[in-house]
């Protein structure tokens, strides 16, 4: 369905978890009840006062919302376009938008009387904030990492740890993050009774991408106050890094149905777009399948068999994209591009240069598309885009690509 004949976008899903063809619940017996459950308890949580006052005191005192929407006066004037402003929820405790989402599933766990917490990570900021949270609250906490992001996530990995996570290298597969939730999926199928499965996007069985989504939604909430704020209309253009797609859906979504704002995600390019699948760009060089108990676009062969992406950002190295960005993508409401890690790691040392902010390489390919963009736009252009993480963590990575021995 094209999306002038959509009348609104801020009602979906349907009752089967469905974005038109993608989403849904694709899973074992032995977990459908469990689904059922969550779904259940967190549509009584959406209309309970007491349980988003616990989320708001939270999100202020603990993780110190609202994040800021900042200028980014050199970077405007060195690129002699539009306006660029950045959302800056690099700024939250634990270093990215993680945060927002993991306070909100753990509440539910705790409401569902589970003792013991479960997530997969990549660029390991949900795992340090699913750690976070459960050392806050006295959970117990097991964190699915794979092999290889370990070694390149060094940082992140002691964090889990000195926070109390058990945190448990997956060898499958190439050891990244469609790896890790693979395991942690097995993980929740044997342990049904006391464990709760804190997933980091928006992917996953229904209801989790449009849970995910709309504790995300807090930053588009807030961008769209600040902005008023700050120039008295709407921002003309969204920008977002997308891995599964939950800091981009979390700016995106209260937007949707404002026509006259264009929305851009952007994927992992890798080494580039290509046959050898050396990216991570679902949208752009994948086509619709099943993982993860849900259809979406994914990076696949021609008998269905999942492919191992590649990129530079352990956060956007995963073969596929939230339902919701699938929908989006087919319905035309969004673009969505594929920017190199080359491209990323320019974007990142001129943000560093420039406005005395270290991105980590996640926004940093949204940075790289603003750069793109912004010239060819007028000054009077308004782009936002999401800052959705720090660069703690990327120092050693991005050490070694530009050749610098730590």
């Amino acid at each position: 369905m094209p999306d002038d004949l959509i009348n609104s976008y801020l009602t979906g899903p349907d009752e089967q978890g469905r974005f038109g063809p993608f989403g849904g619940r694709f899973v074992s017996e032995t977990l459908m009840p469990l689904i059922l459950e969550l779904e259940a308890q967190y549509e009584r949580a959406k209309t309970d006062a007491s349980f988003w006052a616990e989320m708001d005191d939270l999100w202020t005192h603990y993780v110190g919302r609202p994040s800021p929407l900042y200028l980014a006066q050199r970077l405007t004037e060195h690129l002699g376009g539009a306006k660029v402003y950045m959302k800056r929820d690099e700024l939250n405790h634990t270093g990215a938008h993680k945060i927002n989402n993991v306070l909100g599933q753990i509440i539910l766990a705790r409401r569902m009387g589970k003792t013991r917490i479960i997530a997969e990570t990549g660029a390991g900021q949900h795992g340090v904030a699913t750690a976070t949270v459960c050392a806050k609250f006295g959970l117990q906490c097991v964190v699915y990492m794979g092999a290889h992001d370990v070694e390149r996530q060094q940082p992140n990995v002691f964090r889990m740890k000195l926070l109390g996570a058990e945190v448990v290298p997956v060898t499958s597969g190439r050891g990244t993050l469609k790896d890790a939730m693979n395991d942690a999926l097995r993980d929740w199928v044997t342990n049904v009774r006391d464990t709760f499965y804190c997933i980091g996007t928006v992917a996953g069985p229904h209801p989790y991408p449009a849970m995910v989504r709309d504790f995300q939604a807090i930053i588009g909430k807030e961008t769209r106050q600040q902005m008023m704020a700050a120039e008295g209309r709407l921002p003309d253009t969204l920008v977002a890094a997308i891995g599964g797609g939950s800091n981009a859906m979390g700016l995106f979504y209260p937007f949707l149905d404002d026509k006259e704002v264009a929305i851009v995600g952007v994927e992992a390019g890798g080494k580039g777009v290509n046959d050898k699948m050396e990216h991570c760009a679902s949208l752009t060089g994948g086509r619709p399948g099943v993982l993860h108990g849900n259809r979406t676009y994914l990076l696949q062969d021609d008998d269905g068999q999942i492919l191992e992406g590649f990129s530079i950002s352990a956060g956007l190295d995963y073969p596929g994209i939230g339902p919701e960005h699938a929908w989006l993508h087919e319905t035309r409401r969004a673009q969505y591009v594929a920017i190199t890690d080359a491209e990323a790691l320019e974007a990142f040392k001129l943000c560093c240069a420039l406005e005395g902010i270290i991105p980590a390489l996640e926004p940093s390919h949204a940075l790289a598309q603003v750069m793109k963009l912004a010239p060819t736009l007028p000054r009077d252009h308004l782009i936002v885009m999401n800052m959705c993480g720090r660069g703690d963590k990327d120092i050693f990575t991005v050490a070694r690509a530009l050749g610098v021995d730590l």
